[in-house]
């Protein structure tokens, strides 16, 4: 394994990463999110009852939020070509605030620490924070663990 191709993350560790390029959350994409989780709460999928509930329409699952993290984080320079990045895990993860159907959200992030796992292989912790367009509290705040492996 090549362990120079991981040479890169250094240069990376505290330094702010995005604003990641836009992800609108429509409700298209809200409602195909409920069909592949079968998680078809109200507040997410039935636009009429939702209307008159406490987030004034429909909302997206925290879940569909996380699971945007990594076509986000794609847009900031964390996955270069010749390196393998696979999931490792979650430290920590919060939804400060109900994430509208329609919007535009972005992601801004950190790398906060880098961990040795073996020759060529390094786990990082990224903070990220995503966050609507117009809205000041985060949709999600979030530590997540990804193992690089030079290819």
């Amino acid at each position: 394994m090549n362990t120079s191709k991981l040479a890169f993350l250094d240069g990376m560790l505290g330094k702010e990463l995005g604003p990641s390029d836009a992800v609108q959350v429509t409700q298209e994409r809200i409602d195909a999110f409920a069909d592949a989780t079968l998680d078809h709460q109200w507040i997410h999928v039935d636009r009429d009852r939702a209307a008159a509930g406490p987030f004034g329409g429909t909302v997206g699952h925290g879940y569909l939020t996380l699971s945007l993290l990594v076509h986000l984080l794609t847009t900031t320079g964390l996955f270069p070509q010749g390196v393998t990045v696979i999931n490792y895990g979650i430290d920590k993860v919060r939804f400060p605030s109900p994430l509208p159907s329609g919007s535009s959200v972005r992601l801004t992030g950190r790398v906060v620490d880098l961990q040795p796992k073996g020759e060529g292989r390094v786990l990082a912790k990224i903070a990220c924070e995503v966050t609507a367009e117009g809205v000041t509290t985060p949709a999600l705040v979030a530590e997540v663990l990804y193992l690089y492996v030079a290819d």
